[in-house]
C-alpha cells in the first residue's frame, strides 16, 4: 500500500502541502530538510526548451516508498516525504520535492540527500529532454 506521502503525478504539487503533511507527524521535529528539483534551461552545453518524464506505473510508486521506509529505518529521522511529477515539465517548473523531518537538522540532511541519490539510482523514471538537436533520452544522473 502507498502511503500519502509518496506521490507520482503529473500535476504541480504544492512545497508548502508536503512540508505541513511531514510535519504533522509529530511535535518532536525540530528540522526539515527539503530538495527541490526543478526543470532547468541549459544542460550539457545545450539549451533545453522541453522536459517530460515518464515512469513505469506501479514499480515506481513501490521504489519511492521503500526509499522511504529505508530512510525511515537507517537515519534517525520522524518522517520522510517524495513526490515526483511525470508527464511534460516546462522549464522553471518543480519536478521532485523530498522532505525529510527529524528532531536535530543533520539527519535530516543526511536522510534527503541519500533519498534523492537513491531515487535517481534506483526509480524507473526516465527523462527527455528537447534541445535545438532534437529530443534526447538522459542517463538517470548527469
Amino acid at each position: 500500500m502507498t502511503s500519502r506521502l509518496i506521490s507520482i503525478q503529473k500535476e504541480p504539487f504544492s512545497v508548502d502541502t508536503v512540508i505541513d503533511e511531514v510535519k504533522a507527524a509529530s511535535n518532536g521535529i525540530g528540522a526539515v530538510t527539503t530538495f527541490l528539483g526543478i526543470g532547468r534551461d541549459f544542460s550539457k552545453g545545450e539549451v533545453i526548451t522541453d522536459l517530460n518524464f515518464e515512469h513505469y506505473p506501479g514499480m515506481a510508486e513501490k521504489k519511492l516508498e521503500d526509499i522511504r521506509a529505508r530512510a525511515l529505518a537507517n537515519f534517525n529521522i520522524i518522517e520522510m516525504a517524495i513526490y515526483h511529477r511525470v508527464g511534460p515539465i516546462a522549464v522553471g517548473e518543480d519536478i521532485v520535492l523530498i522532505a525529510a523531518a527529524s528532531a536535530h537538522r543533520n539527519d535530516s540532511f543526511m536522510a534527503a540527500e541519500w533519498a534523492i541519490t537513491e531515487l535517481k539510482r534506483v526509480t524507473p523514471i526516465w527523462k527527455t529532454e528537447t534541445t535545438s538537436g532534437g529530443v534526447v533520452w538522459v542517463s538517470q544522473t548527469p
